[in-house]
């Protein structure tokens, strides 16, 4: 992984990070009693307007980004798990 820099790995991480609050934002405000029915997500890549149906997906895409954030996170502390599995002859 010599070609990745930490560098790359960080705004990578922060740009994660950034995607994660516009769907959460996103959570909050159409998952509160009396909230909006649409919401646009804006996360500074990309557009998308959601509806309280699509909360689930949201929902989803919300624990895909923290998965990424967690491997790139452990990627550029180098705290990744390098275990390999041998058979026991």
């Amino acid at each position: 992984m010599s070609c990745v820099t930490n560098s790359f790995l960080t705004e990578r991480i922060n740009a994660t990070k950034a995607e994660i609050a516009a769907y959460e934002d996103a959570v909050l405000a159409l998952g509160t009693s009396g909230g909006v029915q649409e919401y646009l997500i804006d996360t500074g890549q990309t557009k998308q307007r959601v509806t309280r149906a699509d909360l689930k997906d949201i929902n989803s895409v919300i624990d895909s980004l923290y998965n990424r954030l967690v491997t790139l996170c452990a990627r550029r502390d180098g705290t990744g798990n390098n275990t390999i599995g041998r058979p026991d002859y």
